[in-house]
């Protein structure tokens, strides 16, 4: 099942957006950061020698510089997923960025959640995230 997700301002503005594949309609919300974080650093890390090689992902890797687009690695090196799926529960269990799900919070790691052709998911961020 495809899953699209947002990353969105306080405000409502979309700033992200990102489809995954989902193999289950009953997930927890660790397995959605798992299947969101996976899914960002391996486009990235296919793409990386590339020129225009933006990384537009939930965390920012530490050596990495904002750009117009998302934010660029200082030099071409792959990203290590687990890393950054580390640094997004951390931060999802210390309020760094909530997610909405069908216009409802997430409350924790381990809450479970249905998935239907029609769920949104928007990740909001409070504070930009830095790790892996």
């Amino acid at each position: 099942m495809l899953l699209t997700v947002r990353d969105e301002t306080a405000t409502g503005s979309v700033t992200h957006e990102l489809t995954l594949d989902v193999l289950s309609e009953t997930i927890t919300v660790r397995e959605l950061i798992r299947s969101r974080v996976y899914q960002e650093v391996a486009d990235y890390n296919l793409k990386r020698s590339q020129q225009d090689a933006n990384f537009n992902g939930l965390v920012t890797p530490e050596d990495a510089e904002k750009t117009l687009n998302g934010t660029r690695t200082l030099r071409a090196r792959v990203i290590d997923w687990k890393a950054q799926f580390e640094k997004a529960c951390e931060a999802f269990s210390h309020n760094g960025f909530f997610i909405l799900i069908d216009d409802r919070q997430a409350e924790t790691l381990d809450e479970t959640v249905t998935i239907r052709h029609d769920t949104k998911v928007s990740f909001v961020k409070l504070v930009p995230l830095v790790g892996g």
